[in-house]
């Protein structure tokens, strides 16, 4: 039987089979990151009650309804905004040095940034408010990425250290426009359940609100934890990438393309010949009469919900682990 010499259509189809193979296997790292994800709702919302219990101290429901009552009297009265993000402080100690650089402890006010909006900073580092990071919106909605044509929630974390580029913008953009900001989408639904009616001018700089030193922890520990979840996707994210820079590196040294399917088999995915020959680049077979059927079929009443995409998405990637297993 003549051997089929592996070209580079065939090392591409190899190569995201093994892709999707890798991303379903069940490692710490991803057991890690799902176990985090499965934690976020609960630990925003609880952290959001935190910080509505300080904000309400200081602008009560009364105070608010006052200043509502005077800018709706008045057209030059502009005092009530919404926000989602908040300086909180408390008095504590914080250590200095004297004259003769011995340690010394000062009372000071000791300050951080809260943003609870789904692109909010969580640099624990910093007090900016102005940024934004995709990097938990991506993580958390991942699976709702996946499911859709031209995005990519793991984009971040494969051009880390990478210059702006196209590819790159490409992937954002489309990210950010799926995911939405304050007018639509998961941004505006996310957005619109954390955030206050708030006394002030539009930037949280502007106010520091006082809380007690355990509140202050509470939310600290809670931002915490969301890097942490970011974390967690990109150490799965990245020990998947390492993998495929040494299956693409075996891949691009074979000749044949049972060497291919051999490595896949070695490595846990069972896939034949006639697969990788009868499939597009993304690994799905079109040939077969069935297959090809569905997807003339699929080229009309083109409409679909995002709920039934995620189902297309979930239900193409638990075939492809039932046929790995087969």
């Amino acid at each position: 039987m003549t051997r089929i010499r592996l070209n580079q259509e065939y090392r591409n189809k190899c190569a995201n089979r093994l892709r999707v193979h890798l991303e379903q296997e069940d490692t710490q790292e991803k057991q890690k990151y799902d176990d985090l994800k499965g934690d976020q709702i609960d630990l925003n919302d609880k952290a959001w009650e935190v910080a509505r219990t300080i904000v309400r101290r200081h602008y009560t429901d009364d105070d608010v309804a006052k200043a509502r009552y005077l800018q709706d009297k008045f057209e030059n009265v502009s005092t009530i905004a919404k926000d989602s993000c908040f300086h909180f402080h408390y008095m504590g100690e914080k250590e200095t040095r004297d004259y003769d650089n011995n340690v010394k402890m000062e009372q000071a006010q000791i300050e951080k940034h809260f943003d609870f909006r789904l692109n909010g900073s969580i640099d624990t580092e910093s007090n900016y408010s102005g940024s934004n990071d995709y990097k938990y919106s991506y993580a958390l909605f991942r699976d709702e990425l996946k499911a859709q044509d031209n995005c990519n929630p793991d984009i971040l974390i494969e051009q880390e250290g990478k210059d702006s580029n196209p590819h790159k913008t490409k992937y954002v953009d489309n990210n950010n426009t799926y995911l939405g900001n304050d007018d639509k989408g998961y941004g505006k639904e996310w957005n619109d359940k954390y955030q206050l009616d708030l006394i002030g001018r539009d930037y949280c700089r502007d106010r520091s609100i006082a809380c007690t030193k355990e509140e202050f922890n509470f939310l600290i520990t809670w931002k915490q934890a969301k890097g942490q979840f970011v974390i967690a996707h990109e150490k799965w994210i990245n020990s998947v990438l390492d993998q495929m820079k040494e299956i693409k590196i075996g891949l691009k040294g074979y000749k044949y393309l049972d060497e291919a399917i051999e490595l896949s088999t070695e490595i846990g995915l069972n896939i034949t010949e006639a697969e990788i020959v009868r499939t597009n680049s993304t690994g799905l077979v079109i040939f077969n009469p069935k297959n090809l059927a569905e997807r003339i079929k699929g080229m009309k009443n083109k409409h679909v919900s995002k709920e039934d995409k995620i189902k297309a998405r979930l239900l193409y990637e638990q075939q492809q682990k039932e046929n790995s297993l087969n």
